[in-house]
């Protein structure tokens, strides 16, 4: 095997592992958080209005660690820095 498919192919498995690992971690935290707002909307419903705008923050920064791990996959597969340097190399 060449350098050119050594790289292609650890981007691509890493790419897959970044976005297996990066969205099942938000997943499971942003389902604890989900049973845990509904669980205190259930014993204060006065306070809904709270929980839930707190709730929809929360998410939203849980949620952008899965799209760092997606940016950081596109970035692998697509922009990876590494190929103009062995293209280069090989080149000479």
């Amino acid at each position: 095997m060449d350098a050119n498919t050594v790289i292609a192919a650890v981007s691509i498995f890493t790419a897959g592992i970044t976005i297996a690992i990066g969205s099942v971690g938000p997943a499971l935290g942003e389902g604890r958080a989900l049973a845990q707002a509904l669980s205190a909307i259930a014993q204060q419903p006065d306070e809904a209005s709270t929980i839930t705008r707190t709730l929809f923050v929360g998410l939203a920064m849980v949620e952008s660690t899965a799209i760092y791990c997606f940016v950081i996959s596109m970035i692998l597969i697509f922009a990876n820095p590494f190929w103009n340097h062995f293209l280069q190399a090989t080149s000479r």
